[in-house]
Parts: C-alpha cells; structure tokens; sequence
C-alpha cells in the first residue's frame, strides 16, 4: 500500500513542480468540477451517510455535508482571481525612491494531503479542498475508515470528474492513514482527535512537511448575568444536537452563574422537547456512530452518576444507536467526561459565583477550538473576549462562527493549529514567495554599504543606534 501511495504521489509532484501551470482558468476549472460531483451525486452521498450513521436525516446531510460544503467551494470560486493577485509591500523609502520595489506572489506548494473525518465526511473533505484547490494545488484524500459506504462514494464520485494526477482519493483502515500521513506531501491537513493529530504530526516531522491540525477539544459555554434565557437555551439545544453532539466545535460543558443553575437546566430540557419532540424516535436526532463511541459516552454518564452527579435525561438509548440527551451537575471535574472531548449528547453544567472564577477555569484547561459567551452585557462581553484564548468565538449562539467563509477557521494550542476557509485558506495551502526588484543605481556604494568602508557607513550606523560611538 504504501508503494500504491507514493507513486500516485510522484505523479502528482511530477505535474506540480512548473507551478505555471496553475492558471487561474484551471483552478477554476477544477472548482468548478468539484461542485458538479457534490450535485451529481447528491442523492448517493445522503443514502450513504444514512447507511453509516444508522439514523441521520437526509436533510441534516443535505445541508451541513452538501450545501455547507457548495457554499465554500462558489466562495472559493468567485474570488480566487483577487486572492492570486501579487500583494505590493513597501520598501524603504531611500530605496523607493531610487526605483526599487517589493511584492509577494502566492504560488502553489504542490500536492496537499487531506485526512479527512467520519462525523462531517463530506464538508471536512471539500472545506479544506476548496482551499487546496483555489491555491492551485493537487490533491490526494484519506477519508475515515469509519463512515466505509460515504468513502466509497466519494472515491468512485471523484474519480468520475478528475484523473488520479490531480484529485485522488484512497480508502482503507488505520494502516493506510498511517503510510499516508508518512508521505512526503507539501502539505497535510488533518481533522480528528488530538491524540491521533499527535500521531500525524511525529510521521510527517520526518519529511518535514507542514501541518494544519483542526483537532477539536472541549469548547466552553460561558452564560453571562442577563441572557435571554429561552433564546439561548434554543440555540444551545440546537447546536448541542445537531449531529447528536457528533461536532468538534460542539459546546462542551457549560459555565452559569450558581443562582441560575437550575432555571438554565429546566430551559435546556424544555428547549430539547421543544425542537425534537419523542426525542429517540424522532427522525431529525442521528444516532452516535459506532459501538465503540456509544459505549464511551455510556461510560461517560454511568461514572459521573456513580460519583454523585445530578443526571438529567431526555429519551433513552435505543437499538439504531441514539442516546438520550444527558445534562449532568455537580459533576467531578477530574470524571472523564469533564477531561476528555465527549463528542455526543451529553452536557455537564458548572456553576460559578463571579465571571472572574468562570474565565480562570477556562484559562486553567487547554485552548479550546471554540468558545461562546451569551449574555447582554457588551461589558461582561468584552472581558470575556480579551481574557480568553480559542480558536474562535460565537457570541449568544455556538458553532455559527464556521460558517462564515470570510472567518479563519482553526484551532489554537491543543485544540490544534493553522487555518483555512476564505483568504486565509487560499494563504495556508500557498507558498507566499517575497520578491524584491533592485534598483538599476548602484544602491550599495552610494550608501557606502559595501568595503571599503568610510565615514558614510559611519554616520549611518551611529545614526540607528541612536549615539556617535561609530564615528
């Protein structure tokens, strides 16, 4: 396998090396071509993440895996002109003004790999490839082992519009992700958990390959001291559930003042039966994909309630895999639920007597990918934001800060690193080469910058270091 892999990589590197090549004219080509094999076969992709996750609406499919992932790819499309566009920079003005000049140009960096998740397959493939591409690089993608029929379409799907030399795509278990992060690409982007973002990290160091790691992590819920309670406990439902919590900047835990605890648990219940009526049998609630992820979060719950916690539950587990959704108090904040990402429907809340103690216990734990403040108080507001560090930020709503194509999305720290979507995208997959053009004058010696030197060099340097030492 790893032979297979590395030589579809060298051809694509063989194709890549005259960076000429890629034409604006091309690149939108290739975008374009992109979006008609998300149409094309719309209807197969949403039949093959049902068949994956077990229950997951086709219109859940629909609009966060195709349409989400049409939106980034036309924004791509509409402005790749602009962003190709050599970037002036100043120069000195002594040099300017005897003609010299300084400019940037954003090549491709060649063939960029993608490894790619289960829990959004589709978006977190053509998110970061509408990035890729608009660049004008090529592209190899190794989707998730673990959504095996939405792979399988989206290899066949792919192959149907580009040769193996410009987009290919490669299925198979840990193994192949394992050989595939070892390629010397010129460049990876991975979306997953820290500790496999880890792993990739160790196997592309020793090509040293550059990385954009989006690896997720526990994003807090801050509620400032006057919400609008049914407001916020409606996005935060809908946010909390979408996917069953299958979502990396899902709202991890949540922090309330201590004499609002209880009326915000009673809205979040009401909120949950309010928008998914007979939750469990509800065909708008997907199941947790996999045995294994089902009995981690039961895990999850049955350790916090052994240790005392208050456990509130909406539903019950059923046979197609959904789970109840779970709010948990006065939970222990060294329990696995309050240490590891829970990437599902289960939600601790925290009280807390001052937003001060609120933002420290923040501060205390890992950078996390996302962060969301709801409250009134632009003062309260603005403490938050400049006392805190993530990825990004939603303010009185969660998640909504990924959908905006003209916003840098990644993480920070731990909850990983590098960015893309809109500009920043096209940037994180270029080269951006600085070019300066000298002037036709002799700059050096009329300076007195070059031997021998003199008084003129002299007066030059005393001058910077702000004293007469050098003359």
């Amino acid at each position: 396998m790893t032979d297979a892999l590395g030589a579809i990589l060298e051809r694509q590197r063989a194709q890549s090396r005259d960076p000429s090549s890629a034409s604006a004219a091309l690149r939108k080509d290739r975008l374009e071509r992109t979006i008609e094999v998300l149409l094309s076969h719309e209807s197969r992709f949403c039949r093959a993440l049902a068949e994956d996750f077990g229950v997951r609406a086709r219109e859940q499919s629909q609009l966060y895996d195709i349409v989400a992932s049409l939106q980034t790819l036309r924004h791509a499309l509409k402005h790749v002109d602009r962003w190709m566009r050599p970037e002036r920079r100043p120069v000195d003005i002594a040099l300017r003004l005897f003609g010299a000049s300084a400019w940037i140009e954003y090549q491709p960096k060649g063939v960029v790999g993608i490894l790619s998740p289960w829990n959004f397959p589709l978006y977190l493939t053509f998110g970061p490839l509408a990035g890729v591409l608009a660049a004008g690089n090529r592209a190899m993608i190794k989707p998730s082992e673990h959504s095996p029929a939405t792979s399988s379409v989206l290899r066949e799907a792919v192959s149907s519009a580009f040769d193996q030399d410009e987009i290919a795509v490669v299925t198979g278990g840990a193994d192949v992700a394992a050989a595939f992060s070892a390629l010397p690409f010129d460049h990876i982007i991975f979306t997953g958990s820290t500790a496999v973002g880890r792993h990739v990290m160790r196997a592309a160091a020793d090509n040293l390959v550059p990385l954009t790691l989006e690896l997720g992590g526990k994003s807090p819920m801050i509620v400032g001291a006057n919400p609008d309670m049914a407001l916020m406990c409606d996005r935060i439902v809908t946010g909390k559930l979408l996917n069953a919590g299958q979502i990396c900047l899902a709202p991890d835990y949540m922090l309330v003042p201590a004499d609002g605890e209880d009326a915000v648990v009673r809205g979040i219940a009401a909120a949950a039966e309010a928008i998914y009526p007979n939750l469990i049998a509800n065909p708008d609630y997907a199941s947790v994909l996999g045995d294994r992820n089902r009995e981690r979060l039961s895990r999850y719950v049955e350790e916090a309630r052994t240790r005392g916690s208050r456990v509130t539950e909406i539903g019950s587990r059923t046979n197609d895999g959904r789970l109840p959704f779970t709010i948990l108090q006065d939970c222990p904040l060294d329990a696995a639920v309050m240490r590891e990402e829970i990437f599902g429907p289960i939600l601790p809340i925290i009280s807390y007597r001052s937003l001060d103690e609120a933002i420290a216990f923040v501060n205390e734990r890992p950078r996390p990918l996302g962060l969301y403040f709801f409250g009134r108080d632009r003062a309260e507001e603005r403490t938050v934001l400049s006392r805190t560090v993530s990825g990004g930020v939603t303010l009185n709503d969660v998640v909504f800060h990924v959908t905006v194509e003209d916003l840098p999305f990644g993480g920070v720290g731990e909850s990983g690193f590098g960015v893309y979507h809109g500009i920043e995208g096209f940037r994180e997959f270029s080269n951006a080469r600085g070019i300066f053009r000298q002037s036709r004058f002799d700059v050096a010696r009329i300076a007195g910058f070059r031997p021998p030197y003199g008084t003129k060099l002299r007066k030059f340097i005393a001058k910077n270091l702000g004293n007469s030492q050098a003359l």
